[in-house]
């Protein structure tokens, strides 16, 4: 299992919150600094933490490091 750091954005689409670009960082505080450098462009931005098992692609569930304006529930898609 290794841990990724990943940002990701959300904007507004016909009232709905909906997912945007999604970048990788290298390590959490990283994250953090990239989705606070792009949230006042988005209706939310958030970094999250997440293990994956290398072999399989299998992933825990994401853990929140930082949020910036309305974010979207991943796990209720």
């Amino acid at each position: 299992m290794s841990e990724k750091f990943i940002v990701m954005t959300y904007r507004k689409n016909r009232g709905n919150l909906v997912p945007g670009e999604m970048r990788q960082a290298s390590n959490p505080i990283s994250a953090e600094r990239i989705a606070g450098a792009m949230a006042p462009r988005f209706a939310g931005v958030a970094a999250y933490a997440v293990q994956v098992d290398e072999e399989t692609g299998d992933m825990t569930e994401p853990r929140l490091l930082a949020r910036h304006g309305e974010i979207a529930d991943l796990l209720a898609a």
